[in-house]
């Protein structure tokens, strides 16, 4: 596989500045933070399998339409008619979702939720493990999918240790080396190099129990890493084989479900490579939808479990009933 080094630095330095910044401050998720509730712990639990898997939201976001690489107005308004999806001024709602895995005696987490670094209206993914009754000193394993800070955040507490006092750090070399890469992260613009801060302190407390990915193959008993690249050089999926039906974990495949499965090619500011990500959102989906397998994702609806359907050069997403698996 082959990552473009200029497509990634020209998607860097093209994300809008007040957004990549440490905290945010300026972007329209911070803007719409000022006046959020505090988030609130919400937790769904089903079992599959041998596993008993707790959906963690850890809140909402707004995704800006400026944000939205290619943005047309028509037809956006098209597919949301189609749907129960609705623009809140300028801006589609989207959830940020974490998952605690047990299975054989041992706890793992997919992806921390953001504490403290985007707002009120996030960081409840540790409220949402207490409320399951689970100590963060007791999770065994945490899986990232990739280093931004609504899935790395919550790997810290505010003073800078680590949250999971006992937990190994399963992440992708490649992700490890891109947001570690002073070289790289001298060629963004300096009012974006917050991303590359926020990423570098949320992993260090785990520097000395880490365990890098070398592409595909076993991330932790009964997980299989699969390489989602695009939205970061190191972005990866996880397959779950619970002894019966498995579970695709694939991370930021989407962001919009209201709007990325009728419209697959559309990219967001965040996406390093736009057209990588869009192919390979593509291909995972079509692999989805002939294998027709349960999937979940950082930013679809909660409690975030479905199918994806083939739907003519798109898909559409089928929502599992909330009482699958209990």
């Amino acid at each position: 596989m082959t990552i473009n080094r200029r497509a990634l630095l020209s998607g860097l330095a093209a994300a809008p500045a007040v957004v990549l910044a440490t905290g945010f401050a300026g972007s329209n998720w911070a803007r719409a933070a000022e006046g959020a509730a505090p988030a609130s712990p919400v937790i769904h639990t089903f079992t599959l399998g041998d596993a008993r898997i707790t959906v963690l939201l850890d809140g909402h976001l707004p995704l800006g339409t400026q944000l939205i690489n290619d943005y047309d107005a028509a037809k956006a308004n098209t597919v949301l008619a189609q749907g129960l999806h609705r623009l809140q001024g300028d801006a589609l709602q989207i959830p940020v979702n974490g998952y605690l895995v047990e299975r054989g005696g041992k706890r793992l987490l997919i992806d921390t939720g953001t504490a403290e670094l985007m707002g009120p209206g996030l960081g409840a993914l540790g409220a949402g493990l207490a409320a399951a009754g689970v100590a963060p000193e007791s999770i065994d394993t945490i899986l990232l999918t990739h280093i931004h800070p609504d899935h790395s955040g919550g790997l810290i507490s505010p003073d800078g240790a680590a949250a999971f006092a006992n937990a190994e750090l399963v992440v992708a070399q490649r992700e490890w080396d891109f947001w570690h890469d002073d070289a790289i992260m001298a060629g963004v613009p300096e009012s974006n190099r917050g991303f590359f801060d926020m990423a570098r302190r949320s992993v260090a407390p785990y520097a000395d129990r880490l365990h890098l990915l070398q592409g595909e193959g076993e991330a932790a008993p009964g997980f299989t890493a699969l390489e989602l690249p695009g939205h970061t050089p190191g972005h990866t999926g996880f397959m779950l084989d619970t002894g019966g039906e498995g579970l695709l974990f694939w991370g930021d495949l989407i962001h919009s479900a209201a709007l990325q499965f009728a419209l697959p090619d559309w990219t967001i500011a965040f996406d390093t490579d736009p057209g990588l990500t869009a192919q390979t959102r593509r291909k995972m989906m079509d692999r989805a939808a002939a294998d027709n397998l349960l999937v979940t994702g950082a930013h679809l609806d909660f409690p975030a479990l479905g199918r994806v359907l083939r739907q003519g050069d798109a898909f559409a997403y089928q929502a599992a009933p909330w009482q699958f698996g209990i």
